[in-house]
Order: structure tokens, then sequence, then C-alpha cells
């Protein structure tokens, strides 16, 4: 009742505040409501074998009553008081078991009536899945017997996801995972009062923090979140549940690859209130399955006052994992440059490796010249070791031979260059049911790849030469479908699962042998079109140059029937989001494919092509800073350039009325939308959700953007539509979660801005969507939103006189 109470007052201040005459909610053009409840396509998910696929429905939109349910807010977290897990979940609506080879579908018994899976993760062998299923007071776990296509409740204890990590395989018959502790009390109740104040202190030491939501605020925060975060690990045989060792706040767990041991990352006071909980002091150790500590790795303070760069780090051991090829390794990463990504050094970080059992000093493998992020593991010559920094837009592949300590670059490129990605390698799984490198009896890598290029993704698997670096393209995807590898059945065979789709049909599972360079038999699955109102609506990818060169891109969206030479040029919706480069080659790289299937939902501006308009969709709008230059230092000239070429693109096609354009854009997208109506009279409205609007309010760093407030104050005041509010007269719509969890893009953001534009006379709308949070979920909010959407394009740019 109270949050009812508290709902009704709020809309009431909405009709006071902003002057609405409604305020209950409203629904879209049918088509439009359509479009959005329409039935989405299960996902799925394949065994290590490819022998069975699970069918994953997905459930629809819950109400605003369902999202209104009680909910904490500590820590960086969103958790759900009632069950220890996190709140804002979409749950899995059912499951469905199909044979890959006979294509035959089969139900499964025994799953719960009252159903909201989640997580599923298929048993070493294949024989079981496991998923959670989330009631209001609990999380069970269940366990899905393929060949008996019966699943069953195995846990007793209820488990306590709410720092994430569900679960995980141990073996073919064990699981682990954490519950919630025998005899934990009812949640903690709030002081009447408080026994004084809340008080931080910094005593001279630097402490950057960036603008977090949700922290603890108070004692009774930290009551809050050592209530819903402490947990009991257990060892379930699915028979009955072993609990290892004593309850803690375990952040992280994982198994040896020999099985014997738990690598453990656990939380430790003091709790922060400048950081979330995975900057909370933490140990590292080892035990055995009974919980016996075997070895201390690490003791790691909170991350307050750690640099904030993109490119620092923690100046502490960091980044524990289980070696993959080796029964209990384990390797971290040090940095040895105090952290500072802007210090100079030869070299970034070291990696070191250390016996999980032994009392062996940890060994140094190797050293990388930008920052460590990743190594996949393969044989005793050779391991492929990834490296990036942000500063230089470069990354790294080497090859890591263990016997020699040998790290050899292989390929490097700008993290811009899509053009250039050679792919991922494939891997299989090892004797210990790790995944490793695998290597072709003619010693090349099998790699694939999204393969970006001029005529847009066409997806390709290529078999790579390590002493030659070149590849050899085994298999491309060809037009009119756009075709991606999904999982490789067999890798000896060439043998790949994929899934293929074209701008007319669904996408569907294949298998396809690539030696053969053909599919084998019919489709996996059938889908079908789930958005019917979309058929015969006309896609393209449109390329056209700003003034300054730079080559740029869109998918571009006309109604169905639509005759340039007859109907004329149409209203256009233009939506996008701005992405930085440091060079303008890297810029102009076509993105995406012209062949995907068009997938509708909230986010975008496509169900508006059943109303008449062109849509100019993923319309790009790069900001480049070349040499010295950060992209930044430029950024409104150059989203001046993006935005008129586009409109100039348009009308030269005879499609788009270049006096009747709108433009919008979701997060970064917004903050796009309000500066360009700041800067420029090019647009009739403009449609902004969930936005940051003054980057004050985000001292310490946005976006890509590395400078603080106090290194480039001009930048932050020129990049604030804010800055610019009085300038804003084109009408601008802005919507906001009201509980917004986003770093930056606070409520406030919106609500001053409103304020601002208000304030000078301009045509502004402010809807503020209860209980959202940065992407919006419940049913009545975004039908709601859509027809905000609908009238504010029809009355400013429609029907514009």
């Amino acid at each position: 009742m109270m949050r009812t109470t508290l709902f009704a007052l709020s809309l009431l201040a909405t009709t006071i505040a902003y002057g609405q005459d409604n305020v209950t909610y409203q629904r879209p053009p049918a088509v439009i409501e359509e479009l959005l409840l329409a039935k989405p396509l299960p996902a799925v998910s394949v065994d290590k074998k490819g022998e069975w696929m699970l069918l994953i429905d997905r459930n629809s939109y819950p109400t605003v009553e369902e999202l209104a349910q009680p909910e904490l807010r500590i820590a960086g977290l969103r958790l759900n008081p009632r069950n220890f897990g996190p709140s804002r979940v979409v749950y899995h609506a059912g499951y469905q078991l199909k044979n890959i080879k006979t294509k035959e579908l089969f139900p499964i018994t025994g799953l719960p009536q009252e159903f909201r899976g989640f997580q599923v993760t298929w048993s070493p062998d294949g024989k079981l899945a496991a998923f959670t299923n989330t009631l209001n007071d609990r999380i069970d776990l269940y366990v899905i017997d393929i060949a008996a296509k019966a699943a069953r409740k195995v846990n007793q204890a209820p488990l306590n996801t709410a720092l994430g990590q569900s679960f995980t395989w141990i073996d073919n018959n064990r699981l682990l995972y954490k519950t919630v502790p025998a005899g934990t009390g009812a949640l903690p109740v709030a002081p009447a009062a408080p026994k004084g104040p809340v008080v931080q202190e910094s005593k001279g030491k630097n402490a950057a923090s960036r603008t977090y939501q949700d922290l603890i605020k108070s004692p009774y925060d930290e009551q809050l979140f050592a209530y819903m975060t402490n947990a009991q690990l257990v060892i379930n045989d699915l028979q009955s549940e072993k609990p290892i060792g004593k309850p803690g706040i375990w952040q992280s767990y994982s198994v040896s690859p020999d099985k014997q041991y738990l690598l453990l990352r656990q939380v430790e006071k003091p709790f922060s209130y400048l950081v979330t909980a995975f900057g909370f002091p933490h140990t590292i150790t080892v035990t055995d399955l009974q919980g016996n500590t075997v070895k201390s790795l690490a003791k790691n303070p909170s991350t307050e006052g750690a640099p904030i760069g993109f490119d620092d780090v923690e100046n502490t051991p960091r980044n524990f994992s289980w070696k993959a090829d080796e029964p209990h390794t384990i390797i971290y990463v040090k940095a040895l440059d105090e952290g500072l990504g802007r210090k100079k050094a030869e070299f970034r970080d070291a990696v070191l490796a250390v016996d999980a059992v032994t009392e062996a000093t940890p060994k140094e493998l190797f050293r990388t010249k930008r920052r460590f992020d990743n190594v996949v593991w393969g044989t005793k010559q050779l391991a492929l070791v990834y490296e990036s920094l942000f500063a230089d837009r470069r990354e790294r592949i080497s090859i890591y031979n263990s016997e020699t300590g040998k790290l050899d670059s292989l390929f490097e490129k700008s993290s811009n260059d899509a053009y250039s990605e050679i792919g991922t390698p494939v891997t299989i799984r090892n004797q210990y049911d790790r995944p490793v490198l695998f290597v072709q009896k003619n010693g090349e890598l099998l790699l694939r790849s999204q393969g970006s290029s001029p005529e847009g993704d066409l997806p390709f698997v290529q078999s790579y030469n390590l002493k030659t670096g070149k590849g050899n393209i085994l298999w491309r995807c060809q037009a009119p479908f756009y075709e991606t590898v999904v999982d490789v059945l067999d890798a000896e065979k060439l043998i790949m699962l994929t899934s293929r789709e074209s701008q007319t049909e669904a996408p569907n599972y294949y298998i396809r042998d690539l030696k053969k360079r053909s599919l084998i038999g019919t489709p996996i699955t059938d889908f079908t079109n789930p958005y019917k109102a979309m058929e015969g609506v006309s896609k393209q990818k449109i390329s056209y140059k700003r003034a300054d060169g730079v080559d740029l891109t869109g998918d571009l969206y006309l109604p169905k029937g639509y005759d340039a030479k007859k109907d004329g040029p149409l209203p256009v919706l233009i939506w996008a989001y701005p992405r930085e480069y440091k060079s303008a080659a890297d810029a102009a790289q076509v993105r995406g494919s012209r062949y995907t299937f068009t997938r509708v939902g909230y986010g975008g501006p496509i169900p508006w092509v059943t109303q008449g308009y062109a849509i100019l969709d993923n319309a790009e709008m790069p900001i480049v800073g070349e040499g010295n230059k950060e992209p930044n230092d430029n950024f409104i000239p150059q989203l001046y350039l993006n935005a008129h070429a586009a409109i100039q693109a348009l009308a030269k096609m005879g499609v788009g009325d270049s006096n009747r354009v709108a433009v919008g854009g979701h997060s970064y997208g917004a903050f796009m939308t309000a500066n360009l109506l700041a800067h420029t009279k090019l647009f009739k409205a403009g449609i902004a959700r969930s936005g940051a609007y003054n980057r004050t309010l985000t001292p310490f760093g946005f976006q890509a953007e590395e400078r603080t407030y106090w290194q480039a104050p001009e930048v932050y005041f020129n990049m604030s539509p804010f800055s610019f509010a009085d300038k804003i007269k084109t009408p601008l719509l802005l919507i906001h979660g009201e509980m917004d969890n986003n770093p930056g893009t606070f409520p406030i953001q919106s609500e001053r801005l409103y304020n601002a534009v208000k304030g000078h006379g301009g045509t502004v709308r402010f809807v503020q969507l209860p209980f959202e949070s940065h992407g919006y979920s419940a049913k009545e909010n975004l039908l709601h939103l859509l027809w905000e959407q609908t009238q504010w394009l029809n009355t400013y740019v429609k029907d514009a006189k």
C-alpha cells in the first residue's frame, strides 16, 4: 500500500510539475503494439557434443506491478529482498528439447509449474542440463535428464545468487553453488532514527571515483549488503547437499581442472561508500572441497583511490584463474607500471603462475607491453596471448611458448579496425574439460570471424598459418544470406552449427560441412517471421559521405508499397549512437550487414516505418580525433557533419523530406540528440531517452573521454547540452527511467535539462517511467513510451507546418 500511495503521489506531482493533462497509460497505434508484443524467436543452447538443442522460450514483458515489487539498491546491486537474488531479471518462459540429427522435438516433463528459468548450463558429457528457477521467496536448482526428457529439483536449501554466478558443474554428477545459510533470520529492520550522521573523510590521498549508482550510503545499507550476500558454498551430488567450510560473502568461485580444489574470492570489510561491491576489499584463497584452506594468494584493499584512467588498473595482484592445461596451477597478473597506463614503461603487465598445492614460489611466465587481456591455452609450445591499450587504440595477439618462455608477436592492428580482424580461435575440450586451442594436423589454427568488409559483415572461417601469418578462408557466408557459426560440432571434420537468415527469412539453425562448403540436410529449426506487419517493408544499407570526406552508412527502411516517384519524400526519423575513433579510415568502415533479418523492439525507430516515415537506423555518427587530437576536441562540429550528410543523402535519393526530420537516441544517443538540437537547426524534433546532459556531473570521465573535468573544462562545458539549454528551441521529448542504474545517467540529468529548456521558453516534454531502470521493461511503460514517441513525431514532424 505504501508503494501504491507513493506511485499515486508521484503521478500527481508529475501533473503539477509538468502540466500534463493525462497521466494514465496510453497505447500506440495497433500495428506498433502488435510489433512490440510479438512473441520473440526462441533462444537455443546446444550440448557440447552437438547432439541436442534446448529451445528456450522468452518471457513476455512484466507488468508495472511486478516491476514495483520491493527492491534493494545497495553496493551497485539491485536485489530482491525476498529471494536472495537479483531483481529485474528477464526469465525464460519454457524449455523444449530438439534432437539435432532427427529434428524431432520433445516436451520436458517435471518443469516447475511456476516457471521462471534462468542460466541453462550443460554437464560435461551433455547428458544433463541444469537451470535455476526463481520463485517469489526462493531460488531453486533443477536438472534435466536428457535421455528421460524430464526435470527435477535437486537442491534442498534455497540458492543465494545476489552476487551472480548461480552455479557451476564440477563434473558430470556434481554441482557447486551458494545457498542461504541455515538459520538466516529476517531482513534487518531499518532504525527508526540514525545513531548519528553518516561521515566520510579524506586525508589528502587521491580518491577519484566514477559516478556509480546505488552505492552504500549508511550503516544500515552495510547491514543489508552483508545479510543479502552472506552465503554457504555447497556441493550437490544430485542426491544431497554437502556444505563447504563456513558461510561468507563469496564473490566468485571456480573449480580446478583436476576437480580437487576451489579458487575463491571473498569480500571483506570495511565496505566502501565510493565504489561498488566488486571494488570492496577481498581475499583470494585456494581450498580443498571440504573447505580447508590450502593456500592464501592475495589480500587486496578496496579500489577506492585506485587510478581511473582507461588503461589504469589496481596496483595489486589481479585476474586470478586456473590454467586450463594443468591440474591445479593458478595464473594471475601484476602491473609493472604501478597500474598507471600513462606512465612510461617498457612493459605494462607480468603474468605469473603458481602451483595451488605446493610451496613453490610464483613463476613469471611472460610480460606484455600493453595491458594483458586474455590467454587461450593450447599446447606446451603454443598459447595465444591478447593485449591492448586504449590510449593508442592498438591490440596485439602473440604466441607464447611455455617451454622456451618466449612471447612472439603474431598479429597487431587498431582496435577500431574491423576489416583487419582475423577472428577468434576454435577451441576443443581437453582431458580436464577445459577449452584449449584446436590445432589442425597441418599445424594451423582454425579461426572464425565476423568478417567485416566494405560489403558489410560476411562471417567466415579460416585456417591460419602461424609461421607466415596468412589465412586461407575455408568458408564465407554468401549473399543474400547472413550466416554465422554459432558452435563447432566436429573441429576435425569441419562440421559447424550455423545460424542463417536473410532480409525476408527469420534466423534458423543449420549444420554446415565446411570442407564441402554445403549445408547438411534441412534446417534444424523452422522459426517463422513473428513480425507480419514488417512484410513488404524495404531495407537497404546506404552509403554517403560527410563534407570532410569521411564515408558513412546507415540502415534505411521504407514503408510497404512506397514509391518515391509517386509518393514523394517522406518525413524522416534518424536514430544513432556516436562512437569515437582515432582514425578517419577506421571510422569510415562499413558495420553490420544488409542481409540480416529485421528484429523489432521498443529500443529503436523501426516501428514508425509502419506510420509512413523513412527510417535511418544505425546512422553512423563517428567522432574522429587523429594524431594528438582527442575525438571530443571537435565533438559538436563533427556531429553536425554527420547529421547534415545523412539528411542530404536521403533528400538526394528522393525518399526523405529534409524539412521534416527528427533525430533520436538512447543513453549516449540521447546526449547526441540534445546536442544536435542545441547547436543546429537541422531537425523538427528530437527524442532523447535516458541520457546525461550536464557533464560536470560526471567529472572523472565519461564514455570514451578519459580526461577529467579539471584537465579539460572547456570540453566538458562545450559538450554539455545543458550549457546551451537556452538555444534548444526545437521540440524535445525527454524520457527517463525513474530508477536508472547506469553510471552517469542519473534521472536528475533529464529533470534539470527539462527545467532549463522550459525556463528559457523551449518546447519540451519530460516523461519519467515509473520503476524503470536504464533499459525499460514493463509492458504498460513500453506501450506508453511508444505512444509518447508517436504523438511527438506526428505533432512536430509528420504534420509540421
